[in-house]
C-alpha cells in the first residue's frame, strides 16, 4: 500500500500545477514548434497513400525516457504540467527530445541530469518503440538508470515546470492501477523495467 505521505504529497504537487484555465492565442505558422509535413508516399505495389509526418523542433521528435533508481530502491518520479490530459498533470519519469546528431544514451543522462540534478551510476536501454507511427517518425528509447544520485540543481527550460518525488516500485504499481500514471512512456518503463525490480 502507497505511504499516506507520499499520496499527500503527490496530491499537493498535482493541485499546485493542475490547469485553471485555457486562453486561445495567435501564432505564426512557420514558428510553431510542432509542424506537419504533408508529403505522397508511394508504395511498392503501386498505391500512392496521402500522409502528414509531425515534426517537432525541426526533429523527427525522437526522445529519452529515464526510469531512474535510486541508491535505496525508491525511484525518482516527476510530476509535471500536461495540460491535454484529464488532471491536466502528468506523472512519469524524466524524459526529453534528443538533439540531432545526439546518441540516445547521451540524451537520456543530459535529461536526468537537466530535469533533476540526478545522474547515474549505470545505465542501460530497455527497449525503443514508435509512440505514434501513423504521423511520426519518432523513436522514443527507453532506459533504466540505476544508482542514481543527486550532483547539481536542475536546469529546465524557461516554461518547464518540474516537481519530483520517489515511489518504491510496487507504490508506482499502485499509482497506475489508481489512474495517476497514464502516460503510455511510464506505463511501458513499468513493464519493462519489472525483472529487474523484483
Amino acid at each position: 500500500m502507497i505511504r499516506k505521505e507520499k499520496l499527500e504529497e503527490l496530491k499537493k504537487y498535482i493541485e499546485e500545477l493542475k490547469t485553471i484555465k485555457v486562453e486561445s492565442r495567435i501564432v505564426d505558422n512557420s514558428k510553431k514548434w510542432i509542424q506537419s509535413e504533408p508529403a505522397n508516399y508511394y508504395l511498392n505495389n503501386g498505391l500512392v497513400i496521402p500522409r502528414e509526418r509531425l515534426v517537432k523542433g525541426k526533429n523527427d521528435g525522437s526522445a529519452a525516457i529515464i526510469m531512474p533508481v535510486l541508491k535505496n530502491n525508491e525511484i525518482l518520479t516527476i510530476i509535471e504540467p500536461r495540460v491535454f490530459t484529464d488532471l491536466t498533470v502528468g506523472i512519469g519519469f524524466p524524459a526529453g527530445y534528443i538533439e540531432k546528431g545526439e546518441e540516445p544514451i547521451v540524451g537520456a543522462k543530459r535529461e536526468l541530469m537537466e530535469e533533476t540534478g540526478y545522474y547515474p551510476k549505470e545505465i542501460f536501454e530497455l527497449d525503443s518503440f514508435y509512440q505514434d507511427e501513423g504521423c511520426s517518425s519518432a523513436l522514443n528509447h527507453l532506459f533504466l538508470a540505476t544508482n542514481c544520485q543527486k550532483v547539481g540543481e536542475q536546469k529546465l527550460d524557461e516554461n518547464e515546470i518540474i516537481r519530483y518525488m520517489t515511489f518504491t516500485y510496487e507504490e508506482l504499481l499502485e499509482l497506475e492501477n489508481l489512474n495517476y500514471i497514464k502516460g503510455v512512456n511510464s506505463k511501458m518503463a513499468l513493464v519493462k523495467a519489472k525483472k529487474y525490480m523484483r
